[in-house]
C-alpha cells in the first residue's frame, strides 16, 4: 500500500499535470464503494477546473472548488493510469477526462480502491500535522507496541508499516517496545526522526522517479527490504511476521517495557 511519502509524489505529479484543467467527464465502472450516485458525482464534478491536488492522510484528495472535492483510497493495489492511446484500462474504479485530450484512471484489480464525493476529514492529526507535544501525549497513553500506534490511523494518519520500521530504526527503538515506557528524550527523538525519515523519503522518490504516480519505491530503504541482511551500520537485520505483516528490525534497536 502508498504511504506518505509516495502519496505526498502522486499528489504533486498530478496537481502538475491537471491543475486549471476543465474535467470534461468522469466514467465510473466499478461504483460499489461510492458515497453517491454516479449521478450526482458526475453533476458535481463535470465542467470545474481542478483547483489542487493533496495528499489527506492515506488518501488523496481533488479539489474542484466550492466545495467539490474527490477522495481516492487507494487501499492495497490501486494505481494512477495516464491516458494512453487507446485508453483500454485494465480493472478500472473512476476515469477522469480533462479539457485537451488529456487524464487519468484510477485502476485496482481488486476493485477495492476507493472514489468518495467530499470525504469527511477526520480528527486524527497526520504524521506531518501533529505537534511534538501531542506525539508525546499519544504515546505516553497507550500501552501497546510503538509500531503499533504508529500504524493506527486513528491515532496518527499516513505511516504504512514499511516508514514505521525505518523511523523506529532510525530512533533505535524497538517496535515491540511499549509507547508508554519510551523515555521523554527518547520519545523526542522518534517524533524529530519521523519527521527526517518521511521528508527524505519524498525527496528519494522524485530523484528516482520524479514522474511517479504509481508503485512503491523502496530501494532506498535501510532495514525494510527483503534483500537486504544487515543494516547500514552491519547489524542483521531480523524479521518477525504476524498478521500477514513483517516487522524489519535489528538488535541496535533497544527495548522499552516499563518493567
Amino acid at each position: 500500500m502508498p504511504e506518505l511519502p509516495d502519496l505526498e509524489v502522486f499528489a504533486a505529479n498530478l496537481e502538475k499535470r491537471f491543475k486549471g484543467k476543465t474535467l470534461e467527464e468522469l466514467k465510473v465502472p466499478i461504483d460499489k464503494k461510492l458515497n453517491v450516485p454516479v449521478a450526482e458525482l458526475k453533476s458535481t464534478l463535470e465542467g470545474h477546473k481542478l483547483a489542487s491536488v493533496s495528499r489527506n492522510g492515506k488518501s488523496l484528495l481533488l479539489d474542484f472548488g466550492n466545495e467539490r472535492k474527490l477522495g481516492l483510497h487507494l487501499m492495497l493495489h490501486g494505481e494512477l493510469k495516464l491516458h494512453d492511446a487507446d485508453r483500454a484500462y485494465r480493472f478500472p474504479i473512476i476515469e477522469f477526462y480533462f479539457k485537451g485530450d488529456t487524464g487519468f484512471a484510477l485502476t485496482d484489480f481488486q476493485k477495492a480502491a476507493t472514489p468518495t464525493l467530499n470525504p469527511e476529514i477526520p480528527d486524527t492529526p497526520d504524521a506531518f500535522a501533529i505537534s511534538e507535544t501531542a506525539f508525546l501525549e499519544l504515546l505516553a497513553k497507550k500501552k501497546g507496541e510503538v509500531k503499533s500506534v504508529l500504524l493506527d490511523q486513528k491515532s496518527i494518519r499516513g505511516i504504512g508499516n514499511a516508514y514505521a520500521d525505518e523511523i523506529l530504526w532510525e530512533a533505535r527503538i524497538s517496535p515491540f517496545s511499549a509507547a508508554k515506557a519510551i523515555p521523554e528524550k527518547k520519545a523526542k527523538l522518534l517524533f524529530k526522526v519521523m519527521q527526517q525519515v518521511l521528508k527524505e523519503a519524498i525527496q528519494e522518490i522524485k530523484k528516482a522517479n520524479p514522474e511517479q504516480l504509481s508503485g512503491e519505491l523502496r530501494d532506498f530503504m535501510n532495514i525494510h527490504h527483503s534483500k537486504k541482511s544487515k543494516s547500514p551500520t552491519g547489524a542483521a537485520i531480523l524479521t518477525d511476521k504476524r498478521g500477514g505483516r513483517t516487522t524489519y528490525y535489528t538488535e541496535e534497536q533497544k527495548l522499552f517495557t516499563g518493567k
